[in-house]
């Protein structure tokens, strides 16, 4: 069903003093239209504000709603009918009136909306929610990844169709961190579904991501349904770590890396290895496990290597092996190439340099240093495991760069093996941006 595009007369969205008020229209009449300023191309246009709430876009820019990208930027919205609230779902059309897709809509962010169903037929209810996320439960189960442990992210946004959505499970605890607005007007919902499909003893909420900001979010922490243990474990591969869900870095562990640190841990076996940015020593206790003569791990967080030690102890491995350091990691590198210290497998696993391609080149320059100086501590027939978990850095990107910072080392590398997130973080083959986590293992000669 197609529906006619109205003729608007009004002016373009202005944001109040405070802003917040994207909404806030003044009617113009004809004789005005001739000497009005044009709009910029990123501000859409007031439609029709007695009419049902409805996005129309730009000639042309249909596009990407076509090949299924979830999301709609505010350059490509001409016009928007009513007088949405944030976190609305909207009807998405062309500028002919032609029905494109259901999405969540947000004012505040540049991601004007983030797409739900592109089927006209959907209602975006209780009901539509429970089984995209009961799809996903099963998507999980297929694949069989609780053979592996007891941890596992059963919603990973865009790519199982819940944009702004992140779950991540471990054990009987889960913790939801919600990113857009979407999610956040369903917050209540998406909590009571959780808990009737799931029945986990708490929902903890890690809302305090960056990414709130910039879609007008307040950060918010703290239990949604049930009481949160004192402590909270997760096993994963026959290993246990303790998992501070409240505190710690993103929900509190990284599950992304299951299946690296299982590849880290195959290839220890009698190698002196360094983790840098080791946090709570998942890559660590994979070495040790696997029979590494010794491991040092670096990570700037004095909690985080409290907390690594205590899943040394934990999992009844050798701490004699085991030796940590709390420092900034490029200062920690470079005072270990000047000791002239050497390893056969480093691992360097940094935070997100990079959110967005705008910071691309400052994050390449860093990506470039630790690299440098990761392949100067290398023994001949070293490994280097490296990893970006940066969105603006992309797998083309990365890998010019690590060459880059191998042609300085002056040594010959190959790459061994690419690797990327474990499968309970799937990537939507419409949504590249959900291939967040790129890795090289390199040999050098």
């Amino acid at each position: 069903m197609s529906q006619t595009k109205p003729k608007s007369h009004s002016t373009p969205h202005r944001q109040s003093q405070g802003g917040k008020d994207f909404r806030r229209r003044v009617q113009r009449d004809k004789s005005a239209t001739a000497t009005h300023t044009p709009q910029t191309a990123s501000t859409p246009r007031v439609g029709d504000t007695t009419a049902k709430p409805c996005i129309f876009l730009k000639e042309g820019r249909e596009k990407s709603l076509q090949r299924r990208h979830p999301w709609i930027f505010s350059g490509a919205i001409d016009s928007i009918d009513g007088a949405p609230k944030s976190g609305d779902t909207l009807p998405v059309r062309d500028d002919a009136g032609n029905f494109l897709a259901w999405a969540a809509y947000n004012a505040d962010s540049q991601i004007t909306a983030r797409v739900w169903s592109w089927q006209e037929k959907d209602v975006i209810d209780a009901n539509f929610f429970r089984a995209k996320i009961a799809g996903a439960l099963e998507a999980r189960r297929t694949l069989g990844i609780s053979k592996q442990g007891d941890g596992m992210r059963i919603i990973h946004g865009e790519s199982d169709g819940l944009p702004g959505l992140i779950v991540d499970k471990y054990g009987d605890v889960l913790v939801m961190q919600l990113g857009s607005a979407g999610p956040e007007h369903w917050r209540d919902t998406l909590a009571d579904i959780l808990q009737e499909l799931l029945a986990p003893v708490c929902i903890y909420e890690r809302s305090d991501s960056d990414g709130r900001e910039l879609e007008g979010l307040p950060k918010r922490n703290g239990i949604v349904r049930g009481t949160l243990p004192q402590d909270i474990e997760v096993s994963e591969n026959g290993l246990r770590f303790a998992v501070d869900a409240a505190e710690g870095q993103k929900t509190g562990y990284y599950l992304d890396q299951r299946d690296n640190r299982a590849f880290t841990g195959e290839l220890a076996q009698d190698k002196d290895v360094l983790n840098c940015f080791c946090y709570t020593g998942g890559f660590s206790l994979y070495a040790l496990r696997g029979g590494a003569k010794s491991v040092l791990s670096i990570d700037s967080s004095q909690e985080a290597l409290e907390l690594a030690q205590q899943n040394v102890t934990l999992n009844a491995l050798d701490s004699s092996k085991a030796e940590w350091q709390c420092a900034d990691v490029f200062e920690a590198l470079r005072k270990l190439r000047d000791q002239n210290r050497k390893f056969d497998l480093i691992v360097l696993d940094p935070p997100k340099f990079a959110p967005t391609a705008a910071f691309a080149e400052k994050a390449s320059r860093a990506y470039k240093d630790i690299n440098l100086l990761g392949f100067k501590l290398l023994r001949p027939g070293g490994l280097l495991f490296t990893y970006s978990c940066s969105g603006g850095i992309n797998d083309d990107l990365f890998q010019k760069i690590i060459a880059g910072a191998a042609l300085d080392a002056g040594v010959d590398a190959q790459i061994v093996k690419k690797l990327h997130a474990a499968p309970d973080h799937p990537v939507l083959l419409s949504f590249p941006e959900g291939a967040y986590l790129k890795g090289l293992v390199l040999r050098i000669a």
